[in-house]
């Protein structure tokens, strides 16, 4: 995947300059298939030898309200293919505790744990626009105070905890990463239309640095046909 090599040297690359210059990285990972395979190529030796990983302390976008083993669990996918091949000590990896029964109670104790400014934020996006897990029409998009919420999420799926727009507007870094044909027309809407957060969530990113593989970039105007 040329767009999983690409992008783990471009983030790599952030976290290297962000330490050179702080003496230390906030890093907040995204869950999905498009992160997942973008991670695999983070662990690469050559990468992973250019960072002081024990200067980065690690967050999360958003997790299921699921055990930390569970499939669906996005601190286990993160572990399994990035956080287990690093040189990163558990008391710096933070996840989000989504198998408490309180959720309301987790959303809080994470918003405490969170900096007031990420470093760099990775962020994914669904074929629907959603970001993190700020669906289309959630209520979720209009919080301007809390910065960590739970919420519902269209059905079947599972409740989850979710970071909110302040996160995204704080971030001093944020990188959003696409893959896919299936993503092309969102993409296109998001990046060429108009401005509607509510309907397309991943525009409150539009900020950001955008990696993309060929695929989800086919329905841009002046694309290759």
């Amino acid at each position: 995947m040329m767009l999983g090599h690409a992008a783990a040297r471009r983030i790599t690359e952030v976290i290297e300059r962000t330490i050179a210059r702080r003496g230390r990285c906030t890093l907040a990972l995204a869950g999905g298939s498009t992160p997942r395979a973008i991670y695999a190529c983070m662990r690469a030796p050559a990468l992973v030898d250019r960072i002081a990983w024990q200067r980065v302390a690690i967050y999360f976008g958003d997790e299921r309200c699921v055990p930390p083993d569970a499939e669906e669990s996005n601190y286990r996918m993160a572990r399994e293919e990035l956080l287990q091949h690093m040189p990163v000590a558990r008391a710096t990896v933070h996840r989000m505790e989504g198998e408490l029964a309180d959720t309301d109670a987790a959303a809080r104790d994470y918003a405490a744990r969170l900096p007031s400014a990420l470093d760099v934020l990775l962020l994914g996006m669904g074929k629907d626009g959603h970001t993190a897990s700020l669906f289309p029409g959630a209520p979720a998009l209009a919080e301007r105070t809390r910065r960590v919420l739970a919420v519902q999420c269209p059905a079947p799926d599972r409740p989850r905890l979710t970071i909110t727009p302040p996160v995204i507007d704080a971030a001093e870094t944020v990188i959003v990463l696409v893959a896919g044909h299936d993503k092309a027309a969102t993409v296109a809407r998001a990046l060429e239309g108009p401005y509607v957060p509510d309907e397309l969530p991943i525009q409150l990113a539009l900020r950001g640095t955008w990696l993309m593989d060929d695929a989800a970039t086919g329905a841009l105007q002046g694309s290759p046909a």
